[in-house]
């Protein structure tokens, strides 16, 4: 097969698969797994994707990466029933890669060692495609017993997830009467028992971090032990059981997670994983679990096919050569996006989403129709162990979140995890470097400055965060300090059926130095229909636009570039919707655009912020009341419908006018 080239305009066969049944999402998995052969070495063991990043560890173990991430999607495509040409390829290199007397010897791993998480998607692989197995010779075997098993077994591994893919391994090796150690098998699950909230989830990690992102659901936790609960479900069924249920009760929240067009909410790290985010979904039909009403397969299999669908939408993911690109709608620039394990060859974690592949023919995933969400769901949800409330309001699912952050010092934590909305139309951004507001993005986010505007901090660790009633309804509440003496206490109040396209931010400030201050809405694109340059003011004939004005990145006093608070900012966008934010509050605060750096968001490389600003003198308290809007585009969504809402913001509520004046 000729090497794949995309040039101008042309499109990755990916984006021309009509999805409709199990054997065109078949072929989907194989335009994934066509683009990768050039990028074999000449034994098989490795796959240098395309792209010099570095990582890390070292380049061997992102050439391991490359080899086995694919194999998530082929041994689900195998364990179906499916072909693909090239499987023999996978054979080879497993032969090559286990031989300590190869050229393409993967390598030991050391403590902690990156090899150690491929490791999952090969003892997955041994486990649900024998022939993986069989066609290996009694010396590859016992090569493979000794990479896979002896060495694993033998290292400490961090405290997380990871502890997951040390099961797969000894699980690998167990269902094929290999040489497998039961004993770590036992003690890691019953230490990753150990990590169970309630309520059906889990936290990545041990009392003291509270992220629950991804990883918690189709990235690692519950899609693993639904593998688990599927593949030992005979010598385990107590626990098998017990995984099943956590998956039901989960469910329910999780499917607040997805919208009606196919997108999932942008949320915490590793989304270079792009549709590995609807895996969990698969992994419920592969481990045969009943799900709970109000759910169906229908809708089911409309949050996997849908979200498939849209990805088929995003053209720009792909490298020339027709690999993923690291990145999310976009070939990232700045590695903000991306986190500093991210290797070229790891956005094939997202072959996780292919597990619907082996699930049979038969299975009512299948058979069923597609359907939407339904209307029983709750319209707003307070999930109480991610600290988050859920929204189906306005257009597209959202969530607020207060009190998660990531363990370590990641890149852009604070934007990952720290914002206080989510959404799935209006991706995050992340910070673009260290100076001034443009290159700091704060898309949902208030930023603090003691220095006049040249650095800005946001909220990144909470010292309270909880959800919360007022008036029966559930807001969050969160108390965090940017500065040792400034002291910042946040409400984060959902919409409502009667405005569904505004949600509150409330922020009271007690600040012990002078600060400035900067509250931004959601990002949106920042391009015109007309000449794709920047967003003119606002033209209501075209239905797109800005105000007020969007004045270059170093003219930031010009006045048509501001307007007050009470009158907000927003910004319309060809095919994205609408964005804005009002101050409710009397007082000082100004509204304007910041024109982020390029690729700092998420969805679009080009974005506007619609922001207020305000300067908060040494020794004083201020109230903020910020209306935040966001109304996106869909089907059925005409343009001229974009700004609906924005005359018609939410008053700010009688419980909340009287926590303000006792303050």
């Amino acid at each position: 097969m000729a090497p794949l080239t995309l040039g101008y305009n042309d499109k990755h066969p990916f984006t021309q698969v009509p999805i409709t049944d199990r054997s065109s999402v078949q072929e989907l998995l194989r335009t994934l797994l066509d683009p990768l052969e050039p990028f074999f070495s000449p034994q098989k063991a490795l796959v240098k994707c395309p792209g010099a990043t570095a990582v890390r560890f070292d380049q061997r173990a992102s050439e391991v990466e490359g080899f086995f991430r694919p194999l998530w999607g082929l041994a689900c495509l195998l364990a179906g029933g499916g072909e693909y040409r090239l499987t023999e390829w996978w054979i080879r290199g497993i032969s090559a890669g286990t031989d300590p007397e190869s050229p393409e010897y993967w390598g030991f791993p050391r403590d902690n060692d990156q090899r150690m998480v491929e490791m999952c998607p090969f003892g997955f692989a041994l486990a649900v495609a024998p022939d993986l197995w069989k066609g290996l010779s009694t010396k590859e075997r016992a090569n493979v017993e000794n990479w896979l098993g002896n060495s694993i077994n033998e290292k400490n591994m961090p405290n997380t997830n990871w502890l997951w893919f040390r099961v797969f391994a000894n699980l690998g090796l167990k269902q094929n009467g290999a040489k497998y150690s039961e004993e770590r098998l036992e003690s890691d699950i019953k230490h990753l028992d150990t990590f169970y909230r309630g309520d059906g989830w889990s936290n990545d990690g041990p009392e003291g971090i509270h992220q629950m992102d991804y990883y918690s659901s189709s990235f690692a936790i519950h899609f693993l032990q639904l593998l688990y609960a599927k593949l030992a479900g005979e010598s385990d069924p107590s626990r098998a059981k017990e995984f099943k249920h956590r998956a039901q009760i989960a469910a329910l929240d999780l499917a607040h997670y997805y919208d009606v067009e196919g997108r999932a909410i942008t949320f915490g790290r590793s989304l270079v994983y792009r549709f590995a985010m609807v895996s969990f979904w698969g992994a419920m039909a592969y481990a045969d679990v009943d799900l709970p009403a109000p759910l169906t397969w229908g809708m089911v299999k409309g949050i996997v096919l849908r979200n498939l669908r849209w990805w088929q939408t995003k053209n720009d993911i792909w490298t020339s050569s027709g690999t993923l690109s690291l990145g999310f709608a976009y070939p990232s620039m700045y590695v903000r996006i991306t986190e500093n394990y991210n290797s070229p060859g790891s956005p094939y974690w997202s072959c996780l989403a292919f597990i619907c592949l082996a699930v049979p023919e038969q299975h009512p995933f299948w058979t069923s129709k597609e359907e939407p969400i339904s209307l029983q769901i709750p319209k707003v949800k307070a999930i109480r162990q991610p600290g988050h409330i859920t929204s189906y309001l306005g257009g597209h699912c959202m969530l607020l979140s207060s009190g998660q952050a990531c363990g370590y010092p990641m890149k852009a934590t604070h934007a990952k995890y720290g914002c206080f909305a989510y959404s799935s139309a209006f991706g995050y951004s992340v910070p673009s470097g260290l100076f001034s507001l443009e290159q700091y993005a704060l898309a949902s986010q208030l930023g603090l400055s003691d220095d006049g505007g040249e650095y800005w901090k946001t909220r990144r660790l909470s010292e309270y965060a909880a959800i919360e009633e007022r008036d029966g309804q559930p807001i969050l509440v969160s108390v965090w300090k940017p500065f040792s003496d400034v002291k910042v206490k946040t409400l984060l109040v959902p919409p409502a059926e009667e405005t569904p396209n505004w949600h509150l931010r409330v922020h009271h400030i007690q600040a012990g130095r002078e600060v400035m201050t900067a509250d931004g809405s959601f990002a949106i694109l920042n391009v015109n229909s007309e000449n794709g340059r920047y967003l003119d003011l606002y033209d209501a004939s075209k239905c797109e636009g800005t105000s007020p004005k969007i004045i270059g990145n170093y003219d930031l006093n010009s006045p048509a570039g501001w307007d007050t608070g009470i009158n907000g900012a927003f910004a319309a966008a060809p095919n994205r919707g609408a964005v804005g934010i009002k101050a409710l509050e009397e007082g000082g605060r100004q509204a304007m655009l910041v024109n982020a750096d390029p690729n700092t968001n998420l969805m679009d490389s080009r974005t506007t912020i619609p922001t207020l600003q305000h300067t908060i003198p040494q020794g004083h308290g201020v109230w903020y009341v910020s209306a935040v809007y966001a109304r996106p585009a869909g089907d059925g969504v005409p343009k001229e419908s974009y700004l609906d809402g924005w005359n018609k913001p939410p008053a700010i509520p009688a419980w909340l006018a009287l926590e303000m004046a006792a303050a």
